[in-house]
């Protein structure tokens, strides 16, 4: 039977978001309802406010969630009510020519719920990212839930469901960081900071992290930058320079998504390292560099698709790390509010105050 549960609404580009009930349908084939018990306060869902997503109001906001699944519908192996999921926006399909090839983690074909959540006239809602977790309760599809250890904390847990993981990944997975790599990583806001976390992790020996921002620097530094550089006040090429002999990182991830940045990026790395950009451009952004620089200088120029994760092999990977102590997820979450306060947090994210606020049921 649905269910009327409360949930935060994006009704038009630019207006605040209001709280509303929604109507949760009973999960169809290869769906499942989960109770939600937290959720990040992602840019994206910001993003999705401002239109600047696509313009497919209203919207239900919430993407970076953790939660517990209630009930599956026909035909779902992966996961069973009562077990406690990370939920992803890349469900893989397993039949398309990335999949066939054994590169899932790359699904040209991912998918989400066939149903639709609606507000309670019946209007169809678009749930942020395919999923829709600013809400008591959301409907996925069933390969959107990754069962992970049901120890870990929800609000910590959840963040591996977009920023977090999209850092870690865009080191481990997409920059391929090696053991006494050097490793600078520009923009450090949730994503940038999980960046710093990936190269650590993979064991970087030098890890330089770039900002305008001194306290975004100095949680840089305590999760494990060894390095920081303030470019409002240095150029950060020549100060990646100097701080890599010279040369350039091996690795330089760009967590802005902008066209200088970028072009920061590209020219602070040395000859043959790679570049990857996990950073999100907007549509009208172009970049121009001579071509006989990109040819001249080699190396990979890479852009990270949700870190390049595979969720069912590198979510339980993480939480693991994080049960163990290797990896502090909690330090990632700057606050926890409610519901309601999901305006709120969106105007302190503007500000830069936090690495994430989540939203705790």
């Amino acid at each position: 039977m649905a269910q009327q549960v409360q949930g935060v609404i994006a009704r038009a580009k630019g207006e605040p978001v209001r709280f509303e009930t929604i109507t949760v349908p009973d999960p169809g084939p290869g769906e499942a309802v989960v109770k939600v018990q937290a959720c990040g306060v992602c840019h994206t869902d910001l993003h999705y406010r401002e239109g600047g997503i696509n313009d497919e109001f209203p919207f239900l906001l919430g993407h970076e969630a953790a939660g517990v699944v209630e009930s599956v519908g026909d035909g779902v192996t992966e996961v069973a009510p009562g077990d406690f999921v990370v939920l992803n926006w890349r469900a893989v399909c397993g039949q398309c020519r990335a999949c066939l090839r054994g590169r899932p983690q790359y699904c040209f074909a991912t998918h989400n719920a066939k149903q639709k959540m609606t507000l309670a006239d019946g209007t169809e809602l678009s749930p942020a990212l395919g999923i829709g977790a600013f809400a008591e309760k959301t409907l996925v599809a069933a390969g959107q839930c990754t069962k992970v250890d049901p120890d870990a904390s929800p609000a910590a847990a959840g963040l591996l469901g977009c920023g977090v993981m999209a850092g870690i990944g865009a080191a481990i997975n997409t920059g391929e960081v090696g053991r006494g790599d050097s490793v600078a990583v520009i923009g450090c806001g949730g994503v940038g900071n999980a960046a710093v976390v990936g190269a650590r992790l993979a064991g970087a020996a030098r890890i330089i992290a770039v900002d305008i921002d001194d306290k975004k620097l100095e949680t840089a530094r305590s999760l494990g930058a060894t390095h920081t550089v303030n470019s409002r006040e240095t150029d950060p090429v020549e100060a990646v320079r100097e701080l890599t002999g010279g040369n350039g990182a091996d690795v330089v991830i760009e967590a802005v998504g902008r066209p200088e940045t970028y072009e920061q990026a590209f020219y602070a790395r040395d000859l043959a390292g790679t570049v990857v950009l996990v950073g999100v451009p907007t549509p009208e952004m172009k970049i121009e560099l001579p071509l006989l620089d990109v040819f001249g200088r080699g190396g990979s120029l890479k852009s990270s698709w949700y870190g390049d994760c595979l969720p069912s092999r590198d979510f339980p990977m993480l939480i693991d790390l994080y049960r163990q102590g290797r990896l502090d997820l909690d330090a990632f979450v700057t606050e926890t509010i409610a519901l309601e306060d999901v305006e709120k947090a969106f105007e302190r994210m503007h500000h830069g105050d936090v690495l994430r606020s989540v939203v705790v049921f």
